[in-house]
């Protein structure tokens, strides 16, 4: 390397020591002089003196690297040992990030800028982050923290190992795209869970049902209902929540289905921004209507539970090989008739399905047709479970919304053909 290039190396060392010592700096800037250990000049000297043994390194002297990285984890540590007697605290910290600074300049004096840097700010970040970080790990519920980590054993060990290749004879059902479509949806789910875990109670139904519609509407109408029909002063205020819990809902499918096929997006869009559109007018009445009572909000319980997740991965797959024959051997009509029956229960399966389907080559039209038909049926029926669950009034509300979404849709679709 040239002597600009070697130059650049350096100060991005400098750097990476100031950006460190300024965190930890800002922290003891209430000490007195003498107090102040480890902060911004001594950062930044531990930072050029890595770029420097980072040098010597590329040029033959990865011993002297090795040494050297071992010389400062001793004195650190001793020194840390010393003050954490005299303080009387208890704390790895300092040690660690005197230790990542020597080894991130050390880095990029010999490897990517972009990575050093970006590393180098993603560790600050995290040190200075520390109330929220420590504040977050206090209400995080085991639970939580186990499906996090169920969440990530899905898609870091599990999703890489799968075979990426048709194994049914018909050539419908692909364990990675399947279990991939199945990480998505339980990605979407557990967002959901954690947003309306981390704003908690007292924001009001409608907020909740907003929130609740991207972990399950059909959970948000069956528990607001049932609430609206125990406190009749609920009913408009629930009304309005599970509506909006729909209209998510809808959002979130139309997403999923293009965020897979992107041909879908104009067959798709029109009915579905049209029927989200229509949807608003009633959520904002039944809105303003409501008491604004500050209820609790929706008590969903953790979405992310191994069995449930592994029954949904069943049911992808089953629709997915359900769709191919139905198209190989009635047609389109057959594809249809299982989108509608598939949206009683959940129109996840058959989203996933129809916009595998168009990737494929499949036509987009028939892919959206199928989609929008689910989501029909799906509001049908929660629809229907107003009624039974909230009583003539609730489901005369969440009737007059899906007629209005609806018919908004239809027309949307006839002036789009």
């Amino acid at each position: 390397m040239d002597e600009f290039e070697i130059l650049q190396r350096l100060a991005l060392a400098a750097a990476i020591g100031l950006l460190f010592g300024i965190e930890r700096g800002w922290k003891l800037r209430e000490e007195r002089a003498g107090q102040r250990v480890a902060g911004i000049r001594t950062h930044t000297l531990i930072g050029l003196a890595g770029g420097v043994c980072g040098l010597l390194a590329a040029q033959g002297g990865m011993l002297f690297l090795g040494l050297a990285f071992l010389a400062l984890t001793l004195g650190f540590t001793l020194f840390e040992l010393a003050r954490l007697r005299a303080t009387g605290g208890f704390s790895a910290t300092g040690l660690v990030t005197v230790l990542l600074t020597f080894v991130l300049a050390a880095y990029g004096a010999i490897g990517s800028m972009l990575a050093t840097g970006a590393a180098a700010v993603l560790a600050a970040l995290v040190l200075a982050e520390r109330r929220f970080l420590h504040g977050l790990l206090q209400r995080v519920t085991w639970l939580e923290l186990r499906a996090a980590l169920l969440l990530l054993v899905m898609t870091v060990v599990l999703l890489p190992v799968l075979p990426n290749r048709t194994i049914d004879p018909w050539q419908a059902v692909n364990p990675y795209e399947i279990w991939l479509m199945t990480v998505m949806i339980a990605a979407v789910s557990f967002g959901g869970y954690v947003a309306m875990r981390l704003a908690g109670e007292g924001r009001g139904l409608f907020y909740a049902g907003l929130m609740g519609g991207l972990v399950t509407s059909t959970t948000v109408t069956w528990t607001f209902a049932r609430m609206a029909r125990q406190h009749p002063t609920l009913r408009e205020e629930a009304a309005s929540a599970i509506l909006a819990a729909w209209l998510v809902s809808l959002l979130r499918m139309g997403a999923i289905a293009v965020a897979v096929a992107g041909a879908l997006a104009p067959a798709l869009f029109p009915a579905l921004g049209a029927a989200a559109a229509a949807l608003a007018v009633p959520i904002a009445i039944f809105f303003l209507r409501a008491g604004h009572s500050k209820g609790k909000g929706l008590e969903l319980k953790n979405p992310f539970e191994l069995l449930e997740v592994l029954k949904l991965g069943l049911l992808i797959a089953a629709i997915m090989a359900a769709t191919k024959l139905a198209g190989e051997w009635f047609g389109e009509a057959g594809v249809s008739v299982l989108g509608a029956a598939s949206g009683l229960l959940d129109v996840d399966p058959i989203t996933l399905s129809m916009a595998r389907m168009v990737q494929e080559g499949g036509a987009p039209a028939l892919g959206a047709q199928v989609i929008l038909l689910a989501a029909l049926t799906n509001g049908l029926a929660k629809a229907a479970m107003g009624f039974s669950f909230g009583g003539l009034r609730v489901g005369y509300m969440l009737a007059t919304g899906l007629a209005s979404a609806v018919v908004a849709g239809g027309a949307a679709l006839l002036l789009a053909g």
